[in-house]
């Protein structure tokens, strides 16, 4: 198994940028693959992006292709997501997932998460 701590969420302006951090314990964070998912007050927890576990290969909602971007660290094992052009509707609280296959993006398909970090847009 592997333990997932998020970080990085806070408060940021509309249209500004913000990025988030997930820190990973266990052995064998190398052989997985990693996604954010997201769920704000009152809604489904949504997929937002994902990364296969060398890199190579990644996915995105249509929501924020384009304005996202995941990455990984495998030596420091950690996964990141920067984001950019923020606005109103991306405020929720991000989770940190692993262990589920890339290109299914129900939050079923994932068995390992992290805590969540809050993330609030202002106008």
């Amino acid at each position: 198994q592997v333990q997932l701590v998020e970080s990085g969420g806070g408060l940021v302006q509309a249209g500004g940028s913000l990025g988030l951090s997930c820190a990973a314990s266990g052995r064998r964070f190398s052989i997985y693959n990693m996604a954010w998912f997201r769920q704000a007050p009152g809604k489904e927890r949504d997929f937002v992006a994902s990364i296969r576990y060398n890199g190579g290969t990644t996915y995105y909602a249509d929501s924020v292709k384009a304005r996202f971007t995941i990455s990984r660290d495998n030596a420091k094992n950690q996964v990141y997501l920067q984001m950019n052009s923020l606005s109103l509707e991306d405020t929720a609280v991000y989770y940190c997932t692993a262990g589920g296959e890339i290109a299914t993006m129900k939050p079923s398909n994932w068995p390992y998460w992290g805590q969540g970090t809050q993330v609030t847009v202002s106008s």
